[in-house]
């Protein structure tokens, strides 16, 4: 009965938050999100935020690691496990004339994942992919009239990522995994001539499959507990439904056409991780890159470039040893993320630095765990007119654990 009831939980959550996702990405506004498939989302909201989201070399012991697909194998036998992530983002942006606050919050992670059999585990979710979320306001002639009229273009919308992931242990030492993910998600742009109550929606919906694979090798060296991880995520090209639609201010829809669909590719991505632990303390260190110079055609103002990230950080977690395996209690991290991004506006590749901070305890049973993750950053920079953006984010998660097929006997 307990296996319906949380399949049934998780399933509707799951098509609520597939539904709202789908539906709106509201927020705050970005600069960076105009371009291309908008802002990527680099960040992993489980419980190796604060460690600047790295992790590609640790297992699934005591949380689900989407980092690497291969660390499902480590979910403990017949345990289920449930995560939850929202966040909330404060930015402050700063430019020539520019000075402005802005406010955030939205789920950011769906998980669950349980022991299929004592080598094989399985994870589902649904994260972000991408978001698109931008006002401009700006100053147009039409040809052959001298007088500007604003002009206003806004973008709304993301990509959004369901998977379903399998880890298993090839060897005592060794484990593989594969993540097949559905992206999918609107990408649309409205604009609107001099506050006029006709606005022009150029309406894009993308879908397609993608998939990432894995391999962590856990091991010891003397007295150190030592991980390596590496994944592979493969090169996709993105469909995308086109149309075009003139709207009223009451939404109505005066003319639609449904133009040819396009194609985006997205690259070849791969990382490599690395994990220290020694006692109550785990070091970690991860690095990434995204290939993709040269796959799409950019334009006057912007082109696509390689892009990088680094991450690392310092975890100490205490814990108590039992006869039948390990329980975790209070939980410290910091770290540290530089992001390259993939976008070059006017010659400056766009580049994040940040800071993060996290804490997880446990409930009195151990059953449920609530993590708190902050992050402060900047990004983006004031060369060439362009706006930088200093940031602060919090995490709140929950992850929840159980105890599946066991029977009790009673003399």
């Amino acid at each position: 009965m307990k296996l319906y009831i949380y399949t049934g939980i998780c399933g509707m959550l799951l098509l609520l938050c597939v539904q709202a996702k789908a539906q709106s990405n509201k927020g705050v506004n970005s600069l960076y999100s105009a371009f291309a498939i908008g802002d990527l989302e680099e960040r992993d909201y489980s419980r190796n935020f604060g460690l600047g989201s790295a992790g590609i070399a640790r297992p699934s012991l005591f949380y689900l690691n989407e980092l690497n697909p291969a660390s499902y194998s480590a979910i403990p036998q017949q345990n289920f496990m449930f995560d939850v992530a929202l966040q909330g983002r404060s930015v402050t942006y700063t430019g020539d004339g520019l000075n402005q606050n802005a406010l955030d919050g939205n789920l950011k992670r769906l998980a669950v994942g349980f022991k299929a059999n004592k080598r094989w585990g399985i994870a589902a979710g649904l994260t972000p992919y991408s978001s698109v979320d931008y006002k401009f306001l700006n100053q147009r002639y039409i040809e052959g009239s001298g007088v500007p009229i604003s002009s206003t273009t806004e973008g709304t919308g993301g990509i959004n990522r369901v998977y379903l992931s399998n880890g298993v242990r090839l060897t005592d030492n060794f484990s593989a995994g594969v993540s097949s993910a559905f992206l999918f998600g609107p990408v649309n742009t409205t604009e609107n001539l001099g506050g006029d109550t006709v606005s022009t929606v150029d309406k894009r919906y993308a879908y397609n499959l993608n998939f990432t694979t894995g391999i962590q090798y856990q091991g010891k060296i003397k007295d150190w507990q030592v991980g390596l991880g590496a994944t592979y995520r493969f090169k996709t090209d993105m469909r995308f439904q086109h149309n075009i639609e003139v709207i009223n201010s009451s939404e109505q829809v005066l003319y639609s056409e449904e133009l040819d669909k396009l194609k985006y590719t997205l690259p070849e991505q791969y990382g490599i991780g690395l994990s220290l632990g020694k006692g109550n303390i785990t070091l970690v260190a991860d690095y990434k890159k995204q290939l993709w110079s040269g796959l799409n055609p950019g334009e006057n103002n912007y082109r696509l470039v390689d892009a990088e990230r680094y991450a690392g950080g310092l975890e100490y977690a205490f814990r108590k040893h039992y006869y039948n395996g390990v329980a975790e209690h209070l939980v410290l991290q910091a770290g540290f993320a530089y992001n390259k991004s993939y976008l070059s506006l006017q010659g400056n590749q766009i580049k994040d630095i940040s800071g993060t901070a996290g804490v997880s305890i446990p409930n009195r049973n151990g059953a449920l765990r609530y993590y708190l993750g902050v992050e402060v950053g900047q990004r983006g920079t004031l060369a060439n007119d362009l706006i930088r953006e200093n940031y602060v984010n919090f995490v709140l998660h929950f992850s929840f654990k159980d105890i599946w097929f066991i029977r009790r006997i009673y003399e």
